[in-house]
């Protein structure tokens, strides 16, 4: 699962409570501290802290992401948890059942419960 992959990354949570709620419901995360700069959550070697921020993501651009040896099975137990992935058809990047092929490396994309857009990808 998730926190077997390597991950670095700050992330901004407008409602830190939503957000832990979410981060433990479909992603499968717990803290492994609490403080009130936010939460941190740890990987395989990686961290990252969810902190509570007023601005309000845009989610138009990927902000973090995991890397991970078996997309395909990220994905598949992600959606079974609720997890909703973006669908692209563009020229130069499609998505099929939410997983983009880029060159030699795969991608998926979904939003956290603050609008966060965040990645998986295999290389």
């Amino acid at each position: 699962m998730l926190s077997n992959c390597e991950f670095r990354s700050t992330i901004p949570a407008q409602d830190l409570n939503r957000a832990k709620q979410f981060y433990a419901e479909k992603l499968g995360l717990q803290p492994a501290s609490e403080s009130a700069a936010g939460l941190i959550y740890q990987g395989k070697d990686s961290w990252f802290l969810l902190y509570p921020s007023s601005g309000v993501s845009t989610g138009s651009f990927t902000q973090a992401g995991w890397y991970t040896n078996d997309i395909q099975n990220e994905v598949a137990e992600l959606k079974a948890r609720g997890v909703v992935f973006e669908e692209y058809d563009y020229p130069n990047l499609k998505t099929v059942n939410s997983i983009a092929n880029i060159g030699t490396s795969k991608s998926a994309w979904f939003k956290d419960s603050e609008g966060n857009l965040l990645g998986l990808v295999q290389m």
